[in-house]
């Protein structure tokens, strides 16, 4: 199991001294390679009228997670939308790659601070786009100047719990499910494994974008 838990280094690239390329890394090209081959596959021959099922099916999705997102945000959070879907259609398949013999990428606690760290440059940017300097300056003294120390000790705290919650919930589910296969290799952990590697996985798709969106709320909002 401890090989297992390890982010292995696949490659080096040979300039600087060599670049290493961990395992995480591989799996995440897979996974862009993937999902920009969905991406052309889906969105050829699209049709205004008698559109297919293929493409019906594919607007109700993005529509749905538009809505979502949407009704999080509002109309003026709309530009900070095509992150958070991409964002959560990675993290969702990064989850779920482990049942095709993958290791997840969110296993790797550099995956979930990169993750974390995009996140919280989106937050403050949204602040600061919304209210200009002055005014996001400002806001670290909302709703009274007794709060500027927490507001302030938040720039830390919140990339600490996205990519913290993200990245043991993740090796939490995998610990249990290599342990369930060690005591009981049988057929017992299949029900289990459909809750911690399919279910835990997209709850944990959802909180982390879930969270990002009520941030930028907090941000963009008067």
């Amino acid at each position: 199991m401890t090989e297992e838990l390890n982010c292995e280094t696949v490659f080096n690239i040979p300039i600087f001294g060599g670049i290493p390329i961990g395992e995480s890394v591989v799996v995440t090209w897979i996974i862009m390679a993937v999902l920009t081959l969905l991406a052309i596959v889906f969105v050829r021959n699209l049709k205004v009228e008698n559109p297919g099922k293929k493409q019906l099916a594919l607007e109700a999705f993005i529509s749905f997670l538009d809505n979502f997102f949407t009704d999080i945000l509002g109309k003026e959070g709309r530009r900070y939308i095509p992150y958070l879907i991409s964002t959560a259609l990675y993290i969702g398949v990064a989850n779920l790659i482990g049942l095709l013999g993958f290791k997840p990428p969110t296993k790797d606690l550099n995956v979930t601070a990169a993750l974390s760290l995009m996140s919280l440059f989106l937050i403050y940017y949204s602040g600061f786009h919304k209210k200009g300097m002055k005014g996001f300056l400002k806001s670290f003294a909302e709703p009274m100047p007794l709060v500027t120390p927490i507001n302030i000790m938040e720039i830390a705290i919140r990339p600490i719990s996205l990519c913290m919650r993200l990245f043991g919930n993740v090796i939490g589910s995998f610990v249990i499910m290599e342990l369930l296969k060690t005591v009981m290799p049988a057929i017992l952990p299949i029900p289990f494994s459909l809750y911690f590697d399919v279910f835990d996985g997209l709850i944990q798709t959802y909180v982390f974008v879930f969270l990002t969106s009520l941030f930028i709320k907090e941000q963009i909002e008067e």
